[in-house]
């Protein structure tokens, strides 16, 4: 049996783990609010970009560089995960999917699937992995940056179009809701036009510019507007991942605790008990 003095130790140590513990579910839970609210603020522009582009589509055979479907011979993938840990399995899950979704490319050569982290976490893992990692997006997860993740989508279709790169893939979490985030593997290019109804748009609307321009200049915003949501539900999602594992940790310091706390007096009163004992065979000697 452990002495009182290693028992009180091991209290102290739990009790200054679950202090810290408690603290980042604190940190992590606002961090999380936050991330949902810039979700939730960017709804509205979404549904409306929908909307506007099933009208658009509506009644309509339109074809588009963005659209165009071909033997995929250059991929790119992008995986979203955290720059730090103790967010469960969250970096782990990311980093098997994104194992996964290479393995399927695995009858091209190397340098033809490119990887794009955005995470410290699933960077190192692909580095481990020897994957062809072309950038590394340090800091995003934190800190969201729309401007960031416009530029590379539209990199991104600048080559689509130019025919050097035949397929985008994205590696994410999906944000459903503070205890459920759903691994998702997503294409982002060639683009997924919506299914559009007769009930849109007509050709009773004269448009100015044309249908065709329009959509040309919605369809980029729409890649754009993926690849950010994407990353803005990568990052809500690994709030909500450190809230759970770090409620996990205090309830289980608290067990913990409570078994030590349980230890601790019942060797305090085998020390007590022991000490009586020799107390009362010494006056009796």
């Amino acid at each position: 049996m452990a002495s009182l003095k290693e028992i009180k130790e091991r209290i102290n140590s739990v009790s200054s783990t679950r202090k810290i513990t408690s603290a980042m579910k604190m940190v992590s839970a606002a961090k999380l609010h936050k991330s949902q609210a810039a979700i939730v603020g960017m709804g509205p522009y979404s549904r409306a970009l929908s909307q506007v582009m099933e009208g658009l589509l509506a009644g309509a055979t339109l074809d588009f560089p963005l659209t165009a479907h071909r033997e995929a011979k250059r991929v790119a993938i992008v995986a979203f995960s955290s720059d730090s840990s103790l967010c469960g399995a969250f970096n782990t899950n990311v980093a098997r999917l994104l194992s996964e979704r290479v393995a399927e490319y695995r009858h091209l050569p190397a340098e033809s699937v490119e990887v794009y982290t955005v995470g410290k976490k699933v960077f190192e893992a692909a580095g481990k992995a020897g994957y062809n990692v072309v950038k590394n997006f340090e800091g995003l997860a934190a800190k969201p940056d729309y401007d960031v993740m416009a530029t590379l989508a539209q990199q991104f279709m600048d080559r689509f179009v130019e025919g050097t790169l035949d397929r985008v893939e994205v590696v994410y979490h999906r944000f459903k809701s503070a205890g459920s985030q759903v691994l998702t593997h997503s294409e982002l290019l060639p683009l997924e036009l919506p299914q559009a109804e007769e009930s849109g748009l007509g050709t009773d609307y004269i448009l100015e510019p044309s249908r065709e321009e329009l959509l040309a200049t919605l369809l980029p915003k729409s890649v754009k507007l993926q690849l950010y949501t994407a990353l803005l539900d990568s990052s809500a999602s690994e709030h909500a991942a450190r809230v759970i594992a770090m409620q996990m940790a205090t309830e289980n310091a608290d067990e913990l605790l409570g078994e030590l706390t349980v230890e601790y007096n019942k060797s305090r009163q085998q020390a007590i008990t022991n000490e009586l004992l020799d107390i009362v065979g010494g006056s009796m000697n």
